[in-house]
């Protein structure tokens, strides 16, 4: 049996093309932090996140996160089983990131590529995404600064959502650093057989693996039956008062 709170506005009489819309906006959701956190971030939000911290470093194009290829890799000990993993969702592991840019033409590529890629790493770090490895490809270049392209707003939610009520949904709603529940994969939280899954926006300042794992022990605690939580971050950096 499969139950979704309604915190987020869910409507029974959403059209089914909507739906899918909104769940193929999220793109993949990439695994944070270690098997034991099940955790996940939304692509489309990292993606989001990461071209906003890096923009001055260089005039990005496209960004993907995936999994690392670690043929041959044993997987961790000692890990706790994670909770079951939502649709589209990768397994917990190394990940990497493949990014488009164009350099100007004024500063040594090899420089533009060494600073593009160091803020990649402690940005994905931030996030709390295991990013091992990052490919960058020349696909331009810029004449000057003059036509670097204006700071990109950060991509906040991905889905609809609504305003945070600290009442609404002890465990979750009234942990810090939670934004708001999502539902762009069908409601803020849901209960399939025991099973609990989560689904949020984190507020700006606030790092996504520490408030998914802040919320997935506050959830245990009142919900002790459950028999796991799962988070799934699909927005990050919301700023809490634009959503009253």
């Amino acid at each position: 049996m499969t139950t979704a709170h309604g915190t987020s506005g869910t409507s029974g009489t959403e059209g089914w093309q909507a739906g899918v819309r909104r769940r193929l906006g999220l793109g993949r959701l990439l695994p944070l932090g270690a098997a034991e956190d099940s955790a996940w971030l939304a692509e489309s939000a990292a993606v989001g996140a990461l071209r906003s911290a890096v923009w001055a470093e260089a005039g990005l194009g496209r960004i993907r996160v995936g999994l690392a290829d670690t043929a041959g890799a044993q997987p961790p000990t000692g890990a706790a089983p994670p909770a079951p993993a939502p649709p589209s969702a990768l397994p917990p592991g190394p990940l990497r990131i493949d990014a488009d840019f164009e350099p100007g033409r004024d500063e040594p590529l090899p420089a533009v590529a060494e600073r593009l890629r160091a803020a990649l790493f402690a940005h994905a770090r931030e996030l709390g995404l295991q990013v091992v490895r990052v490919d960058l490809r020349v696909t331009g270049l810029r004449d000057d600064d003059a036509e670097r392209a204006a700071r990109p707003a950060q991509r906040q939610t991905a889905g609809s959502w609504s305003p945070l009520d600290p009442n609404d949904v002890p465990g979750v709603t009234d942990v810090d650093g939670v934004a708001g529940l999502t539902r762009a994969l069908g409601g803020g939280v849901t209960d399939s057989d025991g099973h609990l899954r989560v689904e949020l926006a984190t507020a700006q300042g606030h790092r996504p693996l520490d408030v998914a794992r802040h919320v997935r022990g506050a959830l245990a605690r009142v919900r002790p039956e459950a028999l796991s939580v799962a988070v799934v971050v699909t927005g990050v950096g919301v700023r809490v008062d634009a959503a009253e």
